[in-house]
């Protein structure tokens, strides 16, 4: 343990020895806090979840930068199902400590897999949208959207509650008791869990009793009417239920005579009418779900279209910063007097031609032609040198590629210019090199050059 006013390792003393600073109700924060986080980590491996969070959060209240507990906090979270709380303290941790913390490997687990981290996002939406259905009374839309959000984030406690409370409003107490039985396995001491648990279970006995005496009773047909015997009430003289049978089975006769027909006949449209009902009921679920995709479609292209601005607009991003980048390390090189007016040139060609013309400040346009004009007489020179020895030596593409440097930098080197087109000439590209030779013509008129380029042009088209 550190002082907080000092950074010394404190000893058992009640006061810091390197500055004197009394720390004695410091320690017995620390102490109480470090008690608090190593309870919480006793119940997050027994999962007991909620235990665990009012454990943890008790302790950062004493010591805020207890990355630990943070840490631990989160996972926590996690483990509910809870990302974004989750990521909240992991961020915070990260915060509080940038180096050597795990919740950095956290963090990047879930940035490094945007198709997770987009579930869980949409997990957070659809529960939103459950508890607006629930507020608008639409449960059986809520519903849906909640086993949706469980079958993208199975452990989400919160939803499974909600669930479950739904079918308790329903009174589907055995698909209740599922879901907390769920949410229980994840977090077995969530209070509110037990409380909605233990409303299932007092209503589940009610209805087990009756048909437990529903099956103890003796049941029996008299014509169109079933007879429900209590065994308390079951009279023990065999011949009594004997002849009480026969005069059931008479009467019986009789009344199905005149009742079997007209019984049958409501029977076939009372089927007719559950028919009805039941596809009635798949029509108005089929709706709700083409209206919900509907709905998840248009989502859909909304953030595509979002999605291909932000691409856009980063490429437009990523295209300036490169470009800034490269005319930032050509001024570099060329203030630091380096003598390499090449490599200056070299990371000068490196930026798009097309961002300058359309796209670049007038700032940066004149920091362009100011550095370029700066060192082009120097280029030109050694440029030109090296085409025209490249030229020479029957090296073709490497003399083009130094010529059209060399006139780039300095259009007045006619020499360049000419030998340019007499490259392409010998390289066999003769449409270039007349293109070449009537620019030298056109710009150096009355030359021994226009001269030669005319004569040039009439032997290549054979004149």
């Amino acid at each position: 343990m550190y002082c907080y006013n000092c950074g010394c390792l404190l000893t058992e003393k009640n006061f810091c020895t390197g500055c004197g600073a009394d720390v004695g109700l410091y320690k017995k924060i620390m102490h109480a806090a470090n008690r608090l986080y190593n309870d919480g980590l006793e119940k997050a491996k027994v999962r007991d979840l909620s235990g665990a969070i009012s454990s943890l959060r008790r302790c950062l209240k004493m010591d805020r930068c207890h990355v630990d507990a943070r840490n631990l906090l989160g996972l926590v979270y996690f483990e509910r199902g809870e990302v974004v709380e989750a990521l909240s303290q992991w961020i915070i941790s990260k915060n509080t400590r940038s180096e050597k913390n795990i919740a950095n490997d956290y963090i990047n687990m879930l940035q490094n897999n945007p198709g997770r981290l987009e579930a869980y996002n949409q997990t957070i939406k659809k529960y939103n949208m459950a508890l607006t259905y629930c507020r608008q009374d639409s449960l059986d839309l809520a519903v849906i959207q909640l086993k949706k959000v469980l079958s993208m984030n199975s452990r989400f406690v919160q939803a499974r509650q909600l669930l479950a409370l739904l079918y308790i409003k329903d009174q589907e107490w055995e698909k209740a008791k599922k879901e907390l039985d769920k949410a229980l396995s994840i977090d077995v001491n969530n209070t509110m869990t037990l409380r909605y648990l233990r409303e299932v279970e007092e209503m589940t006995p009610a209805e087990e009793d009756s048909i437990r005496k529903r099956k103890e009773a003796i049941v029996y047909k008299s014509g169109n009417d079933t007879v429900i015997q209590p065994v308390g009430k079951k009279d023990r003289s065999w011949l009594q239920t004997l002849v009480n049978m026969l005069i059931g089975v008479a009467i019986g006769v009789g009344i199905a005579w005149f009742l079997v027909l007209p019984s049958r006949v409501q029977q076939a449209r009372d089927e007719v009418n559950e028919r009805y009902k039941a596809v009635s009921e798949q029509l108005d679920a089929r709706t709700v779900q083409i209206n919900e995709l509907t709905s998840q479609v248009s989502e859909l292209t909304q953030e595509k279209d979002s999605l291909s601005s932000s691409l856009s607009a980063a490429q437009a991003d990523q295209v300036q910063i490169q470009a800034n980048t490269e005319l930032i390390e050509a001024v570099l090189m060329h203030m630091n007097k380096t003598g390499d007016e090449m490599a200056v040139a070299d990371a000068l060609e490196k930026i798009d031609d097309a961002y300058i013309q359309n796209e670049a400040t007038e700032s940066f346009k004149a920091l362009y032609e100011a550095l370029k004009s700066s060192i082009g007489r120097e280029v030109a020179r050694k440029s030109y040198d090296a085409g025209y020895a490249a030229f020479r030596a029957e090296e073709y593409d490497t003399a083009i590629v130094n010529l059209e440097r060399a006139y780039a930098y300095d259009p007045t080197n006619g020499e360049a210019l000419y030998n340019l087109g007499n490259s392409y000439n010998k390289q066999g590209n003769v449409d270039k090199a007349v293109e070449i030779y009537e620019q030298v013509i056109e710009l150096f008129p009355n030359t021994a050059k226009a001269r030669k380029s005319e004569g040039y042009i009439k032997e290549i088209k054979g004149e």
